[in-house]
């Protein structure tokens, strides 16, 4: 299974939740997090996914996402 990163815009708990939808019903729950401690806010997402669907599904909940 791959790991894809991505450099994001989610800043907290409260960001996280808006996104936690999209990416649960794109990647699967289980299959991504997001660093809150990081500079980049990096979420990692584990699967054969494209990073075309991560982006489109975080920005679909009002967020940005650019693959590192």
């Amino acid at each position: 299974m791959e790991t894809i990163k991505f450099k994001t815009n989610i800043k907290c708990t409260g960001c996280l939740a808006q996104v936690s939808p999209a990416l649960n019903e794109t990647a699967g729950e289980n299959n991504w997090k997001v660093d809150l401690d990081s500079s980049d806010k990096t979420l990692s997402v584990q699967g054969d996914l494209q990073a075309a669907e991560i982006i489109a599904a975080v920005k679909k909940a009002g967020y940005a996402a650019e693959k590192i």
